[in-house]
C-alpha cells in the first residue's frame, strides 16, 4: 500500500510520455496563454506530483545570499552614520561647551541642529526615494551638523525602505531589526569613543562608515519593487534572482510582485494631500501615532543628553554610558532574535510598557532627590530607568515603527507618506532635542512624568491600533489595511 504514490507517480510520467508529439506542442501553446499567477498554480502542482519545492523552506521566499547581506550592510551603513550623529553630543558636550564657551542656549542649539537638518531631508526623502574666532567655529559646527541632519533625514527613511523590499519574507523583521541594532550599536560606540577621545577626533573617525556606504553603493542592486513600479519587469527580475541567489526559483514572488503592480497601475500616483482619502487613513493613523510615540516619549531627550542625566543624578557619567551602551547592544540582538518569533506588535506593546515604566522610575528618581528623600538611592535608581527605557528602545520602540510604516504602505504613496512620517518624526524629534535642556532645569522630574503620560497614552494607542504585519508579504498587508 505505501508504494501506491510513487506507483501514481510512474503512471503519471508515462502518460506524459505516451503523449503525441504535436498534442505536446498543443500542451505548451495552451500553458503560454495561461495568465503568470495560473502558471504558478500549475507549477506547483507538477512540483508537488514530482516531489520537489519551489524554493529550498517550501516557502515564497529564497535563501539567504551573500549579495543580500552585502547590499544590506552597505545600506546599513547610513543608518550608522545617523546613529554616530544622533549620539555624538552626549559625550561632545562638555568639551564643546567648555573649548567654545557655548551657553546652554546655544549647545541646545547645536544638538537640535541636525533634527533641523532632518526636516530639509526629511521633506526630500519620499520624493528622492521615488524619483531619486569661537563664534565663526561655533557655524562651522552648526552648519556641518546642519548637514549631517540632511542625509540623516533621507537615510531613517529610505534605509528601512529598501531593507524591507530586498528580504525575504521569512527574515525581514529580523533584517529590519538589525537596523534598529546597527542604530543603537553606533550610537553606543559614539558613547564609548567620546569618553576616551576628544570630540575633534570623534567627529573625523564618524566619517569612515560614510565611506563605506559611498563605495558599496556602486555594487548592490535596486529594489526590485521600486524597478517593477516603474515599469522596468525585466530589471526587477534580474535584481530579485541576483538577491535571492541563481539557484533559486523566483516565479512565485516575481509573480505576486507583478501582480499587485498590475492592480497599483489602476490607481495614479497619489499626491500628498490624497494621503487623507479614508482609504488610506489607517496606515496614516498608525504610522503617524508610532511615531510621535518614538519622540515625544523622549528618546531624542535621553539619546541626547544622556551624560546630564548622569551628571544630575550623581551616578558617574563614564560608567554610566559605558554601561548603557553594552546594555543596549546586548538588547538590541536579543531583538532580533524574537522580532520574528512574536510579532511586531507584540514587541511594540511590551517595549511601550517599558518605556512608561522607565521615564516613570527615573522621574520618581529625581523627585525624592529634590526633597532630600532616599538621595543615596537617586543615582542607581536614575540607572536603572535610563536602562528600562533604552532597553524599550532597542527591543522595539526605536526601530519597529519605522519597519512597520515600510511593510503597511503601498508603493503608490510610499513617497508622500514617507514625506509627512518623516517630517513629523523630525519636527518631534527637533522639539524634545531643542525643550529638554530647559525643561531639565524647570524640573529634572517633571520631564519625565511628561514623558511618561505620553508613553501612557501610546499603550493604549498600541494595544488598540497596530496591526500585526509578521509572517506575511507586503503585498499582503498592504491590500488588508488599505480595503
Amino acid at each position: 500500500m505505501g508504494d501506491e504514490p510513487l506507483l501514481q507517480k510512474v503512471k503519471i510520467q508515462e502518460d506524459i510520455e505516451s503523449v503525441p508529439l504535436l498534442q505536446k506542442v498543443k500542451i505548451q501553446e495552451d500553458i503560454e496563454s495561461v495568465p503568470l499567477l495560473q502558471k504558478v498554480k500549475i507549477q506547483e502542482d507538477i512540483e508537488s506530483v514530482k516531489g520537489i519545492r519551489v524554493n529550498n523552506d517550501g516557502e515564497e521566499d529564497g535563501p539567504v545570499t551573500l549579495i543580500l547581506l552585502f547590499t544590506t550592510f552597505t545600506a546599513l551603513c547610513g543608518t550608522f552614520s545617523y546613529g554616530t550623529a544622533a549620539g555624538f553630543t552626549s559625550p561632545a558636550q562638555t568639551g564643546i561647551m567648555a573649548g567654545l564657551n557655548l551657553s546652554l542656549a546655544e549647545f541646545s542649539f547645536f544638538g537640535a541642529v541636525l533634527t533641523i537638518g532632518g526636516l530639509v531631508g526629511a521633506a526630500m526623502s519620499g520624493k528622492l526615494a521615488d524619483v531619486f574666532g569661537r563664534r565663526g567655529a561655533t557655524w562651522s559646527l552648526d552648519i556641518g551638523r546642519l548637514f549631517l541632519g540632511v542625509a540623516a533625514g533621507v537615510a531613517s527613511y529610505v534605509v528601512p525602505v529598501y531593507i524591507v523590499e530586498i528580504a525575504p519574507k521569512k527574515v525581514r523583521g529580523t533584517f529590519s531589526a538589525i537596523n534598529s541594532l546597527v542604530m543603537c550599536a553606533s550610537v553606543a560606540v559614539t558613547y564609548l569613543l567620546g569618553s576616551v577621545i576628544s570630540w575633534q577626533k570623534l567627529a573625523l573617525i564618524s566619517t569612515v562608515p560614510c565611506v563605506f556606504e559611498f563605495v558599496g553603493l556602486f555594487f548592490i542592486p535596486e529594489s526590485p519593487r521600486w524597478l517593477s513600479r516603474n515599469g522596468r519587469v525585466k530589471e526587477s527580475e534580474v535584481s530579485l534572482q541576483r538577491l535571492r541567489g541563481n539557484n533559486t526559483d523566483i516565479t512565485k514572488e516575481a509573480a505576486e510582485i507583478k501582480k499587485y503592480m498590475d492592480n497599483l497601475q489602476e490607481f495614479k500616483e497619489d499626491g500628498f494631500f490624497d494621503l487623507f482619502n479614508p482609504r488610506y487613513s489607517r496606515v496614516v493613523t498608525v504610522g503617524i501615532g508610532l511615531l510621535v510615540l518614538q519622540q515625544l516619549g523622549g528618546l531624542s531627550g535621553y539619546t541626547f543628553y544622556l551624560s546630564s542625566i548622569f551628571k544630575k543624578s550623581g551616578f558617574p557619567n563614564n560608567v554610566g554610558v559605558m554601561m548603557a551602551s553594552v546594555v543596549q547592544s546586548v538588547t538590541s540582538v536579543l531583538g532580533i532574535v524574537i522580532v520574528d518569533k512574536y510579532g511586531r506588535r507584540s514587541l511594540l506593546t511590551v517595549a511601550t510598557i517599558m518605556m512608561c515604566l522607565g521615564s516613570l522610575i527615573t522621574g520618581l528618581s529625581f523627585l525624592f532627590q529634590s526633597y532630600g528623600l532616599l538621595e543615596h538611592y537617586t543615582p542607581i535608581s536614575t540607572f536603572m530607568g535610563v536602562l528600562v527605557f533604552l532597553t524599550s528602545i532597542t527591543i522595539g520602540i526605536g526601530g519597529i515603527p519605522w519597519v512597520m510604516i515600510s511593510e503597511m504602505t503601498p508603493i503608490n504613496i510610499k513617497g508622500s507618506a514617507g514625506t509627512l512620517c518623516n517630517l513629523t518624526s523630525w519636527s518631534s524629534n527637533w522639539f524634545v532635542s531643542y525643550t529638554f535642556n530647559f525643561l531639565f532645569q524647570w524640573s529634572s522630574s517633571g520631564v519625565f512624568f511628561i514623558y511618561t503620560m505620553i508613553s501612557g497614552v501610546g499603550i493604549l494607542f498600541v494595544m488598540k491600533m497596530v496591526p500585526e504585519t509578521r509572517g506575511r508579504s507586503l503585498e499582503e498587508i498592504q491590500a488588508a489595511i488599505t480595503r
